[in-house]
């Protein structure tokens, strides 16, 4: 079985990071809207119409599970992919929240997240109703996806915006911080510098990968044998290519992938 990843552009290549030091027996297959990101401004109507394609694209390519590693795309198509395609579909909003009731102890959670997440309203619906009493604080970061895209990772103007988007976050005293794009785990240092040692870090990639990982070992033991294991190479395709964009990745995975343009 092939899993299928999904995203915007390149953030989603910290889901792929995350399977392969988990379960890097298993291929993948990617698929990185570059030509057409950032998802994060686009319409709902727009977003559901992107995932759609972005998804069936994977499916044609041998994949039999999807995971949206957009959370631009997770928080406004989701039930709209599971609704219209028979094969299982993972998220990495919903083990985000997860994780973050399970961190909190003050039910104060913060959420840093493109504006689309954040106008979404998922996470301001889910979280109430996974843990009562539990309250939201939204910060959008529209220059941190930007940031991330071109390399800047550690600069100072990089620091003095991550420091700018998490004052208010830190003014109503939450002491856990969901991470609301792919894109953030890249900053993550920054990020946890700037948060302070209080202030406990729900990474969507790690926790989306935990989650894949989970029912693939289901999987296999239920079946008794590792045929959804296979001697596959992973595939990556975007739908535009630079060297920029080869480098950018090559920073997230740690080493160099052929990347296929479609």
């Amino acid at each position: 079985m092939k899993i299928g990843v999904f995203d915007s552009g390149v953030g989603g290549f910290t889901v792929v990071r995350e399977l392969l030091r988990l379960i890097p027996q298993v291929p993948i297959v990617y698929f990185g809207d570059t030509a057409r990101a950032p998802y994060g401004t686009k319409s709902r109507r727009t977003l559901v119409e992107f995932a759609m394609e972005d998804a069936r694209f994977l499916m044609e390519h041998g994949a039999g599970m999807i995971v949206i590693a957009c959370h631009s795309a997770a928080s406004t198509a989701t039930d709209e992919l599971k609704r219209c395609l028979d094969i299982p579909i993972f998220d990495v909003v919903s083990p985000s929240i997860e994780q973050a009731c399970n961190l909190t102890k003050n039910k104060r959670i913060g959420l840093m997240g493109t504006r689309a997440t954040v106008s979404s309203g998922i996470y301001a619906e889910k979280i109430p109703k996974k843990l009562p009493g539990a309250r939201l604080f939204q910060q959008p970061c529209p220059l941190l996806v930007p940031l991330v895209e071109e390399g800047w990772l550690k600069g100072r103007e990089t620091r003095m915006i991550v420091k700018k988007y998490l004052r208010p976050l830190k003014n109503q005293q939450i002491d856990t911080l969901i991470l609301g794009c792919t894109h953030y785990p890249l900053l993550k240092d920054v990020i946890r510098e700037k948060a302070g040692k209080r202030i406990k870090i729900v990474d969507p990639s790690l926790e989306v990968a935990r989650q894949v990982a989970e029912e693939i070992n289901r999987k296999k033991a239920l079946q008794g044998s590792d045929q959804l294991v296979q001697e596959i190479p992973h595939r990556f395709f975007v739908s535009d290519l630079t060297p920029h964009t080869e480098d950018i990745v090559a920073s997230f995975l740690g080493m160099r992938v052929r990347l296929e343009r479609i």
